[in-house]
């Protein structure tokens, strides 16, 4: 086994008018420290996935953080023996988590966090609450939260119109909602506090950091990532999912058994689509 790989999250919804002046700087400070993963930068904030090993990651995080503005960002950390990126991406978007309306700005304004350990105690006391997955339909197959109201959503931008439908049944009752780290859920609870929606809530540190905190009661199934893992159950270990090279969907270990799954070519939820 060779040298552990430390892979960190982090997000943080900050104007940042200057964000094509911080592109090759970050650019360049990846490249000298090694790192692989993606940074994106947006007017409205940055978003960052990255690997590398331990010391080299800490000095990327020290060096990001002479910039005030990305102190003290709240990480997710994980270590795996090896790399789960195969190279480097910084890029520059118009957001960091799309959905196209200009009036929603995150760093302004958001619904209020809730953090595990307070979620977790409302669901074992069975408070009334809605909880509310914002994640994408093929995140949902690998696992979710009890109960949780399935907005059978493709991509964040059908977000705002698979809500209004709920307003006038939950305009009032306590909503949390979760997704995979946090950040989805902090644009979403400000898109339905727009909408009309009073008691909304975010879930702190997302999926991930509910299973740091207080482990996986109330969930069902693993917990889809965004890298070569594709999935970690609650202690945070990597699991059997694979994910189809042809149209990215997560393959359970079932469906792995299944003779349409051609390893970069189809499996059960594409065969059909490219025959």
């Amino acid at each position: 086994m060779g040298e552990a790989i430390l892979n960190i999250a982090g997000y943080r919804f900050i104007d940042l008018p200057d964000r094509d002046d911080l592109h090759e700087p970050l650019k360049e400070l990846c490249a000298k420290l090694e790192l692989k993963g993606t940074i994106l930068l947006s007017l409205e904030g940055i978003n960052f996935f990255l690997a590398a090993s331990e010391p080299k990651i800490r000095q990327f995080i020290g060096e990001l953080e002479n910039d005030e503005r990305f102190a003290d960002i709240t990480l997710k950390e994980s270590y795996t023996d090896y790399q789960p990126f195969n190279r480097m991406n910084v890029r520059l978007k118009k957001e960091i988590i799309s959905v196209g309306m200009d009036e929603i700005q995150p760093a302004r304004f958001t619904g209020d966090e809730i953090t595990p350990t307070e979620f977790k105690k409302w669901l074992d006391e069975g408070k009334q609450v809605a909880v509310l997955d914002t994640r994408n339909d093929y995140e949902l197959r690998v696992g979710t939260f009890e109960n949780a109201i399935d907005l059978d959503i493709k991509s964040f931008r059908q977000f705002p119109k698979a809500t209004e439908p709920l307003l006038e049944e939950l305009e009032d009752t306590p909503i949390v909602m979760f997704c995979t780290g946090g950040i989805r859920c902090e644009k979403a609870s400000a898109i339905m506090l727009n909408q009309g929606f009073k008691n909304v809530y975010q879930l702190k540190g997302g999926i991930l950091g509910y299973f740091e905190e207080v482990g996986g009661d109330h969930w069902v199934g693993d917990c889809f990532v965004f890298d070569q893992r594709v999935s970690v159950n609650p202690q945070l270990e990597e699991t059997g999912f694979a994910q189809c090279f042809a149209c990215r969907e997560p393959i359970s270990q079932e469906e792995q058994k299944s003779p349409e799954y051609v390893v970069g070519e189809s499996c059960p939820y594409c065969i059909n689509k490219i025959q």
